[in-house]
Parts: structure tokens; sequence; C-alpha cells
């Protein structure tokens, strides 16, 4: 909040006013207070847009879509004036940071956090539309995390559902980055088109970056309509959602009730902790390396390993390479087949330094087709086990060396 200015007003219609909350295209927003002590958010047009009359239309838009709309998502319009000298409106007064601040002050929000959010404003939405208003405008600076949750703000350009985004040929109007694909073309916009803003929304919170990257307004639309969406850094068990969100199609985005049921069970399943909801490391492009590219590597280290104690590499069943896990070899009898003990000989391995007395142990990775690989016995790998022997040769070379280190501190402090 900010001291009022010389040249701002002190009474507004039966408000007076206490603070500078903002100030934006359309006109300053105000901390206002009535005759009960309510507080309200009044937003008053500039002096030089309030003889225009492109403007006091805009502006009576916000007014009736406020009206029109009844959910907990918004904030609740309580008086207007549009027929003023400089027409105002005032709407409840929500207490706390927009998503924009908040995650410019703290930086990016978990996953639960992110999901929580984007639940309620998917909830929100959805009455939004039910009264045949598209916001047009969602972005993380027109979203309040009041303590009750969050709310959406700043109808200022919300338009009738089916109408064109432009208000002057070849201009459209929104935020460079959070606008749709539609309302770059001029195209009618719809209740999707609200559902793209939230997609980006999320994005920004779970990266603390626009998924369009930065650049002039012109760069931002060019990458809105022809390039994917960079979301690098966005939780797993948002991204694919996020992504969707995010298509270029309106008819390919999901609805506002679909979005607000699958952020709500990823926001239940965070919040119990079946993942950790932190978002994670930056991640390279790059394709992550496949079960069966690992797999490969490890039973070119396996006919290695044999090469040199002369023994055979073991014949690949037809099920091998499918299914396993990743970085080891593989057990002898993956894909469900025993191998008869004769196919190997039965030269032993070179010791290990987990089992320095017998043959090495190695572990089975993974599964096979969808099972956990069968143990072997006799010639074949057995799973590796604690070894009782080694155990206890380690556990007397700790007492041993613990004793005469402190003899010889012992004998130190004597002299």
């Amino acid at each position: 909040m900010m001291r009022l200015r010389r040249e701002d007003p002190r009474v507004v219609g039966s408000f007076r006013l206490h603070r500078r909350l903002g100030a934006g295209g359309m006109g300053v927003v105000y901390l206002g207070s009535d005759r009960r002590g309510q507080r309200v958010a009044l937003k008053v047009i500039r002096p030089d847009l309030a003889e225009d009359q492109e403007f006091r239309s805009r502006f009576a838009r916000e007014v009736s879509a406020a009206r029109r709309i009844r959910g907990g998502c918004t904030a609740r319009l309580v008086a207007a004036d549009l027929d003023a000298e400089r027409p105002w409106f005032a709407t409840q007064y929500v207490p706390g940071p927009s998503l924009h601040d908040k995650v410019a002050e703290e930086g990016p929000l978990t996953a639960a956090q992110i999901a929580a959010i984007g639940a309620a404003l998917s909830e929100g939405l959805v009455a939004v539309h039910e009264a045949g208003v598209v916001h047009r405008d969602l972005k993380p600076s027109n979203i309040l995390l009041s303590p009750k949750g969050p709310r959406i703000i700043d109808f200022g350009i919300a338009w009738a559902t089916g109408a064109s985004t432009l208000t002057h040929v070849g201009t459209a109007v929104g935020s460079p980055g959070f606008l749709a694909p539609e309302q770059v073309r001029g195209a009618a916009v719809t209740p999707a088109t609200d559902v793209f803003a939230l997609g980006a929304t999320l994005a920004y919170a779970a990266t603390a970056d626009s998924p369009f990257g930065h650049g002039s307004s012109e760069v931002m639309l060019y990458r809105v309509v022809h390039e994917e969406p960079h979301l690098v850094g966005v939780p797993d068990a948002l991204a694919p959602l996020v992504q969707a969100c995010l298509a270029k199609d309106p008819e390919e985005r999901p609805s506002t009730l679909q979005l607000s049921m699958r952020l709500k069970e990823i926001a239940a399943r965070e919040a119990q902790g079946l993942s950790d909801g932190r978002p994670p490391a930056q991640r390279v492009r790059a394709e992550r390396p496949t079960g069966r590219l690992t797999e490969r590597a490890g039973e070119y280290a396996d006919q290695q390993t044999e090469r040199r104690t002369g023994g055979t590499p073991a014949p690949q069943g037809p099920d091998q390479g499918h299914g396993h896990g990743q970085g080891q070899g593989q057990g002898p009898n993956s894909g469900g087949h025993a191998r008869p003990s004769s196919s190997r000989p039965s030269s032993p391995r070179p010791s290990s330094s987990r089992n320095p007395g017998g043959p090495s142990s190695r572990p089975t990775a993974g599964r096979t087709g969808g099972r956990q690989a069968p143990r072997t016995t006799g010639a074949g790998r057995r799973p590796s086990r604690p070894d009782p022997r080694l155990m206890r040769q380690r556990l007397i070379v700790f007492v041993v060396v613990t004793l005469i280190v402190a003899l010889g501190i012992a004998a130190a402090q004597k002299f």
C-alpha cells in the first residue's frame, strides 16, 4: 500500500479513501471504507480517460460482469457509479498479496500449493463462465491470495462469451504471455480462453517465469501462437495438465470443471505426501534413457565380465530386453524361462569387494514383464544378502581400531 498523493481524492461517493492499492491502465485502485467501517477496494478511472467513451464502456463492462458473477472466488461488488465525472466502483477488499508478488518475493510454489490454488481458481472460473462471462485477462497479478483462498479480480476487459477480443483492428486486449492464441488472432473468446491463461498462470507459479519467456509484445504474441510453451521446472505431477491447458486449439483444452476435479485430486495426493511436492530442479529437455538402453548397457557389462573370467555369456531369451530395471545386469531367468545349469560354466567370477570369500552376488535389477524376476540357485546368480562372516570381520576391525586409537590418546595425555 502507498500513501495518498496530493492529486488523489479523499472521498468518493460514500467512501473515505485511506491508501493507494495500485494503478493500472484504466485507473487507480484505493483502499476505502464506508460509515460502518467496511473496507473496500475502490477503482476510479483516470481523469484523462474519463472523457473517452471507449474506456467508459470498458469500465461499464467490468461493473456489469462483477454484478453477474456469483461465486466465492471473486471479489463481491459493493457499489458503483458509472455516470460520475470520474466513474468508479467498489468491491469487497481482499487482504493478501497477488500471486505475482508472492512468487516474485518467495520464489516458485510447491506442487501442493499450485494444485490447491489452481483447483480453487478453476472452480471460480466455473461460476464466471456460468454467468456468461469470460475474464480474458487472467494472470498472476489479477489473482489475490487471501487467507480464505485465492480471489480473481480486475474484470476490466471481461466480455460476453463468443465476443471478439479486438478493441481496434489488429490490436489484442490482454497481457502478452497469458493471452490465448485465439485472442491474438482476433477470434471469438470462449471459456477455453481463460483455461489457457490459467495454464500459463500455473506455469508461472511453478517457475517464477512466463512459459513464453520475455520480450516485446510482438515477440510474445508470436510465441503464443507459433511456439510451444517452456515448461522446464513445472513439477511432474502438474506438467501434463498445464501442457493440456496451453494447447493451441481451444477444443483440445480441458474444461474448467475437468480442470477443477483433476487439480483437486493432485492437491489431495500431494498433501498426503505421496510425492515430495517440491518444484524439481531445472531439467534439460533431453530424453531420459529408456529401460531398453540401460538394460543393454547392463548386458554389455555382463558380457565383458564373462570374457575376462573365461565364461560364456548367457543366452538371451526372447522376452529379455523389455520392461527391465535400469543400469544393472539381468538375472539368469529374465523373461520367466528357467535356464539349465549346464548352459553356463561353473567357473567363479572375480571376487567382489562386498563378498571376498565367494562369487560376486549381483542383485537382479528391476522387473521382468511386470513381475519380479524369480530367484535362482545352484549355478545361477543368487540375490545379494549380507555376508555374516564379512560383517563379523568388519566389527572386529572396528573394535580393534577403536581400542588402538583410545590407547594412543591415553598414552599421549600421560606425556
